[in-house]
């Protein structure tokens, strides 16, 4: 990821989200129903979804991100959350995953599919890591509008500009686009949920 300050992120936007991984990391369990065997979080940044999900699962969770420093500040995470026998990090890019074909039950992503550059390869190769039976759950949001609204007021308390840097890079038509990528990437089985966010579940 470009012009990405981990060490920056996880100290000022990473406070300020907070708040929605431990929801998300609910939703995500709930309509998954997976609590055991691999999970994979890409562009886990610092790692907060991933240590969410770890903590209310028993899925063996690895974070995968392209930013060593990134993966530095998750490591740290994880010792500091005493999760070290179920959670590991793992450098890559998410158009290439050093990974096997059907090796994953769970991928989780928040935040960082407006990132790729070919959203298309990267849905592609989600879908051949994923297990028969398994998930991904993809996308970007809050976990509930009121957490949204929250955010936004203290996002506007501070002066944060997230949110006019994140419609910078999305652009018009974004979820069109996303649906697109999806069509391209001949995944068979997926659905977008809207619920505070936008999110692409995908099941094979």
């Amino acid at each position: 990821m470009e012009n990405f300050n981990a060490t920056e992120y996880d100290q000022t936007a990473g406070k300020l989200f907070a708040p929605v991984y431990p929801v998300i990391a609910e939703q995500i369990v709930n309509k998954t129903q997976k609590t055991k065997g691999k999970c994979l979080d890409i562009g886990t940044g610092p790692g907060y979804l991933g240590i969410a999900i770890a903590k209310i699962t028993n899925l063996d969770v690895c974070l995968f991100d392209i930013s060593e420093k990134a993966l530095s500040l998750a490591n740290e995470k994880i010792v500091g959350e005493g999760l070290e026998t179920r959670m590991k990090t793992l450098l890559g890019d998410v158009h290439n995953i050093p990974l096997d074909d059907s090796s994953v039950d769970l991928v989780i992503s928040r935040g960082s599919f407006i990132f790729w550059k070919d959203k298309s390869k990267a849905f592609a190769e989600i879908f051949r890591i994923l297990a028969p039976g398994g998930f991904a759950y993809v996308g970007g949001g809050f976990g509930t509008d009121e957490l949204r609204a929250e955010i936004e007021q203290k996002s506007k308390e501070r002066n944060d500009s997230w949110e006019e840097r994140r419609k910078k890079l999305t652009g018009d038509n974004f979820g069109e686009k996303i649906v697109e990528a999806l069509m391209v990437a001949n995944i068979p089985d997926y659905k977008i949920v809207l619920q505070g966010g936008f999110w692409v579940i995908m099941r094979k």
